[in-house]
């Protein structure tokens, strides 16, 4: 139970916030002078303070600099009948959370200490989560095996000058991965530009990326730095890499292999340090040979690859990114807590949109939820329609003499591939597993369809 601390000479005034406190819950203490306030935030460190500016003894400003000596992070509330635009511009720039003049709403202060005690305990225990050694893997938050080695991989290379290929399906975090990499390399401190390749037509993708002299078309009145130039001495991150034209892709090769490029309309050429990493969601393998990807691009991006995992082979991972959505969207609305029915059936959903989709659900159930819990009602409605993983979801006809794990794999290889008439992207899906996991699975039994 939060407490408070309250410090005000006013009898009246006191009594009135003590019974107001304790009627939400909170644990109360009322002092009438400032040195016995600082003392009580010394020994007995208040989970927020409500202060009078006009004491007995000192000054009201004095006693909250002092207390935010004492802890930076405790919420200290002015609370004055006696206020000036000039005493609460220095206030705030000593560190207060608030400043309420009287007369008062009471359902405000009521609203300000939840909000701001909330903030607190937001703010230690993604403290906490990142601290813990079994949780948060540079910027990666995880429990799961393959996410720690990759995060393991992600420290070892970004030291390097090497490109990157970070595949995996939307949402699963690659741009995170990325800025990962360039976080923890010696480029940390230079820039850090990125550049969807989707989301631009290849003229504009090309002026985007090595920028244009002036004159170069109608309307470029004056010379434009591109993205490269920006970002001399850091880092590119090329998102949708699979989506740029060919044409587009001979440019990037050249920057690739000789570092050098020229402004479109230009002649200089200009030579560049940078760092690039790629990402894509789509197969390149399959793009190579369809005759839309460039096999050498593939080659000089594909230096260090990185596949991330989609939510559903991490499951174990979702009630951790679950609270470190809440913790970070819940304390707006006042929200601090994910049901045990609502976290079962979070764990429960197969998450296409991976990461991304549970970080919107989590936003959007704590602006409906108008609680302090988030519950079933609040989830979308695909999620609480979503099928309960289980062995009792699952019909399978176990021999007299048993099956081992090997054969039932084997076994439901097959059964997908005939279930997709030979698709391996589909059969894929219908595991829940990727295209390359499942290629290896395949290859692993020597399965082979025609």
């Amino acid at each position: 139970m939060p407490k408070i601390l309250i410090i005000d000479d006013e009898r009246s005034m006191c009594l009135a916030l003590e019974r107001a406190m304790r009627q939400e819950g909170y644990q109360t203490e009322v002092v009438c002078r400032g040195r016995d306030g600082l003392d009580k935030i010394r020994l007995e460190h208040p989970a927020l303070v409500i202060l009078d500016l006009h004491l007995p003894d000192i000054d009201g400003l004095e006693v909250l600099k002092g207390a935010k000596t004492m802890d930076p992070k405790l919420p200290v509330i002015i609370l004055t009948a006696n206020g000036t635009i000039e005493t609460a511009i220095e206030a705030m720039k000593s560190g207060a959370a608030d400043y309420i003049t009287q007369p008062f709403d009471w359902e405000e202060l009521k609203r300000t200490i939840k909000q701001n005690l909330l903030l607190i305990k937001s703010e230690t225990e993604v403290t906490c989560l990142r601290s813990e050694p079994s949780s948060k893997y540079g910027n990666i938050i995880t429990r799961n095996k393959v996410m720690k080695d990759i995060s393991a991989l992600i420290q070892q290379v970004a030291h390097s000058n090497a490109s990157v290929l970070i595949t995996g399906e939307s949402g699963t975090g690659k741009e995170l991965a990325a800025v990962s990499i360039h976080q923890n390399s010696p480029r940390r401190n230079r820039p850090f530009i990125t550049v969807n390749c989707a989301a631009l037509p290849e003229q504009l993708l090309e002026n985007e990326l090595f920028g244009h002299e002036r004159g170069a078309f109608t309307g470029a009145t004056a010379r434009k730095p591109g993205r490269f130039e920006l970002a001399n001495k850091g880092t590119v991150f090329l998102d949708e890499i699979a989506e740029m034209s060919l044409n587009m892709q001979a440019k990037l090769l050249r920057v690739l292999q000789e570092k050098s490029f020229e402004r479109v309309g230009g002649t200089e050429t200009l030579s560049v340090d940078v760092r690039v990493i790629a990402a894509t969601n789509r197969e390149l393998d399959e793009a190579i040979k369809k005759g839309v990807f460039r096999e050498d691009l593939f080659y000089r991006l594909n230096v260090i690859p990185i596949h991330l995992p989609p939510l559903r082979e991490r499951r174990e991972d979702i009630p951790l990114l679950a609270k470190h959505f809440l913790q970070k969207y819940g304390y707006v609305y006042q929200v601090s807590e994910i049901s045990a029915a609502a976290m079962e059936l979070l764990c429960n959903y197969h998450w296409p949109g991976n990461v991304r989709e549970l970080q919107n659900v989590i936003e959007r159930s704590t602006i409906i939820c108008g609680d302090s819990r988030i519950e079933p009602q609040h989830l979308p409605g695909e999620i609480n329609a979503s099928p309960r993983y289980g062995v009792s979801n699952f019909l399978i006809d176990f021999p007299d003499k048993g099956i081992s794990f090997e054969e039932l794999e084997k076994e439901l290889i097959i059964k997908a591939l005939d279930k997709s008439g030979g698709n391996q992207t589909k059969a894929a899906k219908l595991l829940g597993i990727t295209r390359s996991a499942f290629l290896y699975r395949s290859q692993k039994h020597d399965i082979s369809w025609n």
